[in-house]
């Protein structure tokens, strides 16, 4: 019985294809930025499931190497943020670095990345930020520069954009279908409550962000389109994870010193462990003591 059904199912979805042919698009429904948040939603968890949540730790290993950059812009896993963190040069070939990466609400961010048995600090108390550098012999607290100021402060809350994203004054709008990897997405087009606008791809099955648009970065003089993708989702109490992001530095046609622009290897984040509602003190957010860059990544 079971395979006669199978064969009443398979066949004439077999036939279709056929008659339909390899070139034949499959079309995406039409559906409401509304109706394509509420979908995304449902998928990641759902509303009051994300409301929980109130506390966030992710650790894992950032993939850096391919360039002498010294800035990286760290994606947060399962959320639209990026978390910069100042390196030394880096070597031609991939090193992974570990990192542990804090969120509490609200937006509070804490970041430790390990470099050579010495630990790079980044802290966002959601109103000041303080970062402390010892493989660049800067052990002193230094405080976040005005770009780095203005990427925390532009950071939403740890679910991200979409969710709640009325409450957080954002107007959402259709902006048509793209292919994103090989996969039909929805465009979305945000337009905050400060006035920026960004763009989130959310995939037209499964309904979870495939690519969000991230700040860009200043290279050679010159700001850089920035896009992150996820990958790998996973449940972790009821609430769906990527749990591999890879940012990619577009190229732009010159830089402000008039050369053609070089190539920028993709930077991958692999999630490793994520742990949700963990106990964390407000301390562990407030300026960091000097004595922190000797901590090592636990």
């Amino acid at each position: 019985m079971l395979r006669r059904m199978l064969a009443v199912l398979i066949f004439p979805a077999f036939a279709l294809s056929l008659l339909a042919g390899p070139d034949t698009p499959v079309a995406v429904p039409k559906l409401s930025a509304a109706a394509i948040v509420d979908k995304n939603v449902a998928a990641r968890g759902g509303l009051q499931a994300w409301r929980s949540v109130q506390t966030m730790t992710l650790t894992g290993k950032l993939g850096a190497g391919g360039n002498q950059r010294a800035t990286l812009s760290i994606p947060v896993a399962g959320v639209h943020k990026t978390q910069e963190a100042d390196l030394p040069q880096r070597r031609a070939e991939e090193v992974q670095l570990p990192f542990v990466m804090e969120l509490k609400r609200p937006s509070k961010v804490r970041f430790e990345l390990q470099f050579k048995g010495q630990t790079a600090v980044q802290v966002f108390d959601g109103s000041q930020g303080w970062k402390v550098r010892p493989f660049l012999n800067r052990n002193d607290v230094e405080p976040f520069s005005t770009e780095e100021m203005k990427t925390a402060s532009a950071q939403g809350e740890l679910e991200g954009p979409l969710i709640d994203y009325a409450a957080k004054g954002t107007q959402i709008e259709s902006d048509g279908t793209e292919k994103v990897e090989g996969r039909d997405t929805y465009k979305l087009k945000l337009t905050l409550r400060s006035g920026d606008v960004t763009h989130v791809w959310v995939d037209s099955q499964t309904f979870l962000e495939a690519k969000v648009q991230g700040r860009p970065r200043r290279l050679d003089g010159t700001y850089h389109p920035v896009e992150v993708y996820y990958r790998d989702y996973r449940p972790v109490n009821g609430l769906q994870i990527p749990f591999v992001l890879e940012t990619r530095v577009l190229p732009v046609a010159k830089t402000a010193t008039g050369l053609r622009d070089t190539p920028v290897p993709p930077e991958k984040v692999i999630i490793e462990k994520v742990t949700v509602n963990p106990k964390l003190d407000d301390s562990q957010f407030a300026k960091p003591q000097t004595e922190t860059a000797a901590v090592k990544v636990k």
